[in-house]
Order: structure tokens, then sequence, then C-alpha cells
């Protein structure tokens, strides 16, 4: 049995999950950064206390996905901009010394990969690309079944490579990032600098835009095409770099991927001639809303494989 922490800018999700990534107790708390890590670690090791005796069950260890920069080795919080002042705090150290048990820790993103390697859209995939589309755009590599990092350990952003040298200037400080051009925010973003006067935009949403591109409108179907066309180029260029047996999408815009996928694979038959694009699969995620929390289950398993004195 396995402890999980999914922690987000907005909330953190604590529960306990098994060997096979069922949820047996979960619950959610707003993560109100301003009040510290401290606090936000205190919250979470009462939660999963609650969790672990409702589930009447002992814990071997916990597992953590979080939103980063994060070092999965260290347990050290890098600086993350939703986070401020946890910078320097230790997810690892904290939680092993209140539970007593090993815990391993990644960015979020790599362990909801893990999630749907294990359990989800890309079980029994050696080379795989999670990708997760909404508030920003996050992805996890997995290359011969293991997760891919980088110099020092570190997280590619993959979600941060530029997609067009002119576009708008994203919060990384870079422009024209595949971020700044396809996230749910960038719709709005975008579709704010056509709309007419007149056009009902208060409190839009990516998800409005793409409810109402159902219904018909015109000015939210032109921001869907546009999305489709940035997603298509994102995809099409990590299928040039890595060719992965599948591209797993996760994320609050792929709720709408029936608007998008059909432009998806039409740019990227027209970006990808020099690579076997064919034989990859895109498929949409799996685990649901509690992809996070499956996931930080399985990164625990990822660091700590089921061995003779664990099963």
């Amino acid at each position: 049995m396995i402890g999980a922490l999914d922690i987000g800018g907005t909330k953190i999700a604590v529960g306990v999950v098994d060997a096979n990534g069922r949820i047996l107790a979960k619950e959610e708390f707003p993560t109100d950064p301003p009040l510290g890590f401290d606090h936000a670690v205190q919250r979470a090791c009462e939660t999963l206390a609650r969790c672990t005796a409702q589930s009447g069950v002992k814990l071997q260890g916990i597992g953590i996905g979080s939103t980063g920069p994060v070092d999965p080795v260290t347990g050290i919080m890098g600086d993350v901009n939703t986070l401020p002042g946890w910078q320097g705090g230790n997810l690892i150290t904290r939680l092993s010394a209140e539970f007593h048990v090993p815990v391993a820790l990644e960015n979020d993103a790599d362990a909801v990969a893990l999630g749907e390697l294990a359990w989800g859209a890309g079980k029994g995939r050696l080379r795989m690309i999670c990708v997760t589309i909404g508030t920003g755009i996050g992805a996890g590599v997995v290359l011969d079944g293991k997760v891919y990092r980088g110099a020092g350990g570190s997280h590619p952003e993959l979600g941060h490579h530029v997609i067009e040298a002119s576009g708008p200037l994203c919060t990384c400080g870079a422009r024209g990032c595949w971020e700044a051009l396809a996230s749910g925010p960038s719709m709005v973003d975008w579709i704010n600098t056509i709309l007419p006067a007149d056009y009902p935009c208060q409190d839009l949403t990516g998800r409005e835009i793409c409810a109402r591109a159902v219904r018909g409108d015109e000015w939210a179907r032109r921001a869907v095409e546009r999305e489709g066309y940035y997603l298509g180029i994102g995809f099409a260029n990590l299928i040039t770099l890595f060719v992965p047996e599948t591209i797993v999408l996760g994320g609050s815009v792929m709720k709408s991927a029936n608007l998008f996928l059909d432009q998806i694979h039409q740019v990227i038959r027209q970006n990808c001639g020099l690579v076997p694009y064919q034989r990859v699969e895109i498929s949409l995620a799996s685990l649901g809303q509690d992809a996070g929390l499956i996931g930080a289950a399985a990164v625990w398993l990822n660091h700590f494989p089921l061995s003779e004195d664990a099963s």
C-alpha cells in the first residue's frame, strides 16, 4: 500500500493507492501557497494519516508528484512560480521522518506519465510521451521504460520549446513557446485579440471556447482551429525528435480532444515526412481526474520495485 501526494499550485490531493493503481482513500485541500511550505506539508501529513487509518492498511512507502522544478534525488523544491517561498523545502526528508517509510518524488508530469505507463493508456509501452494540456503544457518522457532525465537529473520542459519565434511572450521568458501558443489560457488571450466589441466574453475560459465552438460560434471555431494547428506543430516536433510508440494526451483542454484530433493528425502528416509517424499512436489518457494521485503511487513503485520484503 502506497501513500500518494499530488501537489499542485491550486490543490493538493492525498490518498492511499494499492499496487494495482486502485485508490482506497483520498482527500483534497487547497494548497494556499502564501501560508508556506511547512503549513502545506503538515496538513498533507495529517491528511495522509487519516486516509491510512480509513483504509486500515500499513504504508510501505510514499510517492509524490509535484509541480516543479523539483529534484527527484534530494527531494528539494526548486523555484516554482506558483509556489512562492517554497524553494528549498525538502519533501522527501519531511515525509520520511513523519511516516518512517521510504519516499520517492518526481515532477508531476513525470508522475502522470508513470501512472499511464503502469496502469493506463501507455501500459506495455517502452517509449512513450505523456502530454498534459491545461493551464500550462507539461510532458513526461519515457524511454526504454524509464523516465528520461537531463543533465543533473533535470526534467525537460517540452512545453517550452519554441515553435514560433515571433510569437507571444511566455512566463518562462521566451517568445512563441508551445505553452504560450497552445495552452488553455493562450486560447483566451488570442480570441480576445479578434473579438468584436459587442461579443459576450466575460469570464471566458478555454473550456467555454470549446463549448461555444460545438454550438457553432464562429469566433470560437477560429480559436479551436488555431489551437489544433499549434497542438499539431508541437506533437509533430515531438514525433520527429523521439518517434515514440505512443503519445498520451491529458489535461483539461484534452477533454475536448474531438475538436482538435483531426487537425492534429493533419499537421503531423504534413510535418513528419522523415520519420515513420504512422507508427506513433496518439491516445487519450485513461486515468481520469485522479491521474496525478495514481501517478504518485507509480512514482514510488518506479523507485522501489516490489521485492520479497515488500510483498
